[in-house]
């Protein structure tokens, strides 16, 4: 017979160990708790290395070193084994295909979807001299930077937010652009030098929410993850990520994707641009069916577009 002592936890949870991934799953945690009338002890948080953590060093892009499967693997593989039961992420690292035997069931309240600028020297974008360094690992970022300051320099910058303001103040770079939604779950929201309108620099697929992954046939945890699911958010995600399968099987570009909604109809507007900003090409469509308008923005997109320019740049 099981003692109090002997009993299983009540679900553990795998995350990475940065700052912002553990206020994530803390956050899960405390919500789980609440929904389900258990102790914060009842619930484990286990933290487990990624291939991507373990790459911030080296300054590379996610598509140069493997892409955004990068920050999940180590995750997926605990989960699969049976090690943890749910997997907390932020939805826009995760890979548009799981891995056989996964899957996101639940996204919490998104954030604020807008990506931040971050400067200890100017006050906005405009205000960076000629020639100036802008510190970015991503190729949206860049992209978005270069089609509007094509006269920056982009200078590689990766690792998590306390990373990344001290590399501003030691002068690596002149400025840079970090997820407000990161530095609103940090504490951290005052220190955005100015939030960035989103229809101009468009933020990533699924930025700003928390998805919960769990085993496919793992009812129990499927039900327990749903008390915290966010209705408009799942579907807003959804689209985002149909979207992206769509281009993802066609080229490695920068890709933004900003959606909103509401009275039953959901609208999503897409873009893809060249790595080095001067080319753009958007989408902008509304419906009920959040997987159905994914797929139709990614394929208009993938049309306008055209086979030789998606040719041109996967091949960089």
């Amino acid at each position: 017979m099981k003692t109090l002592q002997s009993l299983p936890p009540f679900a553990r949870i795998g995350t990475r160990g940065s700052p912002l991934a553990l206020a994530q799953a803390r956050l899960v945690r405390r919500l789980l708790c609440q929904a389900h009338g258990v102790g914060e002890d009842d619930i484990v948080i286990s933290v487990i290395s990624t291939g991507g953590d373990r790459s911030q060093a080296s300054n590379a892009s996610l598509t140069e070193i493997g892409g955004k499967g990068l920050f999940t693997k180590e995750i997926d593989d605990a989960m699969l084994s049976g090690d943890v039961d749910i997997g907390v992420h932020s939805s826009k690292d995760v890979a548009t295909a799981l891995p056989q035997g996964l899957r996101l069931a639940a996204f919490l309240e998104r954030e604020d979807v807008r990506d931040a600028f971050m400067s200890v020297k100017v006050q906005s974008l405009d205000h960076l001299g000629e020639r100036a360094r802008f510190g970015t690992s991503s190729i949206r970022r860049a992209a978005q930077v270069l089609r509007v300051r094509p006269d920056l320099e982009i200078v590689p910058f990766r690792g998590n937010v306390g990373t990344r303001l001290q590399k501003l103040l030691d002068g690596v770079a002149d400025a840079t652009m970090l997820a407000m939604a990161g530095l609103n779950r940090l504490g951290e929201g005052h220190r955005a030098t100015a939030a960035l309108d989103p229809e101009i620099f468009m933020p990533a697929p699924a930025q700003g929410a928390i998805g919960l992954a769990v085993r496919s046939e793992d009812a129990r945890m499927a039900a327990l993850v749903a008390a915290l699911d966010h209705a408009p958010t799942h579907a807003a995600i959804s689209a985002e990520r149909a979207m992206l399968a769509i281009l993802d099987g066609s080229c490695r570009t920068p890709v933004g994707a900003l959606s909103g909604g509401g009275n039953g109809q959901l609208t999503l507007k897409g873009q893809i641009l060249s790595l080095d900003g001067r080319e753009c090409f958007e989408s902008f469509a509304t419906g009920p069916d959040p997987v159905a308008l994914g797929r139709a923005v990614g394929e208009d997109l993938v049309a306008q577009a055209g086979s030789d320019w998606l040719a041109k740049w996967t091949r960089r």
